[in-house]
């Protein structure tokens, strides 16, 4: 062995690691890490040791347990697999076991914390293949591509059921909270069962007095029917920055889907559609008034002057719709372009009360559902559309909540800090 354990005392132990000189910078590298494993492998045993009984009977929950004995058993740590002996705790009646080490350890099944950890982040941000390649070639941790699903499994289960009971501290805004946004928006998941189906990514955005966003949470959901779930952890956390922020104004920004205001509206002070969407709708309507390619020029000024006025104006919203409404009446348009205008002004009517853009512009807040928008990419889209992956309901659920743990500033580690804490609970 290249580590050994020289000397130990009652809060610290000491480890000697023995490397060979190189005439190869590479080889040496490699050798190191390799002996750098077996100290870390060495070391985790001494550790987990410690979480461990002298076996003397214990009593939990006022039940009496003894221990078998000790049994060797093999941990799976970030260095490599530590075998220990450890305690094994059970009542005289039998049932099931206890064991004092896994507890104390916060173990999650045979996975010391910090591979968990290790691992589920990994996983959250690449496919299986990708994690284990990772783990060989740059930490010296050669495992199956089945474990490593285990793994993130368990710990996303964990995340799944303390969403609601676990609360995330927010960071320290550099500046006073002057806006926050909340929007929700849809994407489409590949499923096993069901085929192409929409999952849902939530945000909440807290902006300063000059506009500028500050910190954003992320939530997703994978793809169910009603959305119940993700609404009501969308809810959960829109209800904590209410209680935090009373006197904070907060804007619901949203493309037209109708189920989306129904939530926000709830919420929310300000009810925004997103300003990108209506200049969507206005360049088709663009297209239509100047249809003649010598008329580009003409369309190009006139949609730009159009959105200018909108966002900056009062009132504009519906003398663009009696714009429209009159140059429908007054040409004699075909009937894709008579029926395409009237979509155009049907989505305008319906918004109109949504676009008091020049309101939000006067008071710095936000009028765009882009950071909802790039939250589908990142969360759902670059992680679970990879290739021609597929689905099951667990899984999308499970990696969809590590995403939106892992790509909201500081509540990875949070969630870690958490766990550390408390652990998850032991049936016994």
């Amino acid at each position: 062995m290249n580590a050994k354990i020289l000397s130990t005392t009652e809060k610290t132990f000491t480890v000697q690691v023995t490397i060979s000189y190189h005439g190869n910078m590479l080889n040496a590298e490699e050798e190191l890490q390799e002996c750098l494993n077996e100290a870390g492998a060495l070391s985790t045993i001494e550790l987990l040791e410690y979480f461990d009984t002298d076996g003397s009977p214990i009593v939990i929950g006022g039940t009496h347990f003894t221990s078998k004995g000790q049994a060797e058993k093999e941990y799976q740590t970030p260095y490599g697999a530590a075998i220990v002996n450890r305690h094994v705790y059970q009542t005289s009646k039998g049932g099931k076991t206890y064991v004092p080490l896994e507890v104390g350890g916060k173990l999650i099944g045979t996975v010391t914390p910090k591979f968990a950890k290790m691992i589920s982040s990994k996983y959250s941000c690449d496919a299986a293949p990708g994690v284990q390649r990772d783990l060989a070639e740059n930490h010296g941790r050669l495992v199956a591509v089945s474990f490593i699903k285990k793994v993130t499994d368990m710990v996303g289960t964990i995340a799944l059921a303390k969403e609601e009971s676990w609360n995330y501290q927010l960071p320290d805004f550099p500046k006073p909270i002057a806006s926050i946004s909340v929007g929700l928006d849809g994407t489409c998941l590949n499923m096993k069962e069901y085929g192409w189906r929409e999952a849902m990514c939530g945000t909440l955005a807290f902006f300063d007095k000059e506009g500028e966003r500050m910190h954003t949470i992320y939530t997703a959901a994978s793809p169910e029917y009603g959305k119940e779930k993700f609404l009501n952890e969308l809810d959960n956390e829109v209800t904590k920055m209410t209680h935090l922020y009373p006197d904070i104004p907060i804007i619901g920004l949203a493309d037209g889907a109708s189920c989306n205001w129904t939530f926000l509206q709830k919420h929310c002070d300000i009810l925004t559609v997103d300003f990108w969407h209506v200049t969507e709708y206005l360049a088709k309507a663009a297209k239509i008034i100047f249809p003649g390619k010598k008329q580009i020029k003409e369309k190009e000024d006139w949609l730009d002057d159009t959105c200018h006025r909108l966002k900056n104006k009062f009132g504009i919203a519906s003398r663009i719709i009696k714009e429209l409404r009159r140059f429908d009446e007054e040409n004699k348009l075909s009937k894709n372009h008579h029926s395409e205008l009237q979509t155009i002004i049907t989505y305008l009517r319906n918004q109109k009360n949504r676009m008091q853009y020049h309101k939000n512009v006067k008071n710095n807040y936000p009028i765009g559902s882009g950071v909802t928008e790039a939250a589908c990419k990142t969360i759902v889209k670059n992680r679970m559309c990879k290739g021609a992956a597929k689905w099951k309901e667990l899984g999308a659920s499970v990696v969809l909540t590590l995403r939106s743990l892992h790509t909201t500033q500081f509540r990875w580690e949070q969630f870690w800090s958490k766990y550390s804490q408390y652990g998850y609970g032991i049936a016994i």
